[in-house]
């Protein structure tokens, strides 16, 4: 007369499990497109700034996270020592390193249209 009630929970059990994973499909699209725009170019920037501040050595030019501009005059494992002038001298953390220019490489011009 009546169906079981166990026929009608495995009809809604199979219905409701499609219907979770399509409320899921906007989710994983959402992080894919976190991923490809904004996780991925920040861990390609951090690795090429590991990499720009290991081969930092003796006479590059260097522009600190601070606004410094000098000249490395000795590097060691944590930290460069920078030249400001010939009678400044400050030593600064390699991380916080910002640009590093190899000696002799052309600088940028400054454009002064004034």
């Amino acid at each position: 007369m009546f169906p079981s009630p166990a026929f009608a929970q495995a009809a809604g059990a199979q219905a409701g499990g499609a219907s979770a994973f399509i409320q899921f499909v906007p989710l994983i699209l959402l992080f894919v497109i976190f991923w490809f725009l904004i996780i991925r170019p920040q861990q390609k920037r951090l690795k090429e700034h590991r990499q720009m501040v290991a081969s930092v050595k003796k006479g590059d030019d260097v522009v600190t996270g601070g606004g410094l501009i000098g000249r490395v005059t000795k590097v060691t494992d944590e930290e460069v020592e920078v030249e400001l002038n010939p009678q400044n001298r400050v030593r600064v953390v390699k991380s916080t390193l910002s640009s590093v220019t190899p000696r002799g490489a052309a600088q940028p011009a400054n454009d002064t249209n004034g």
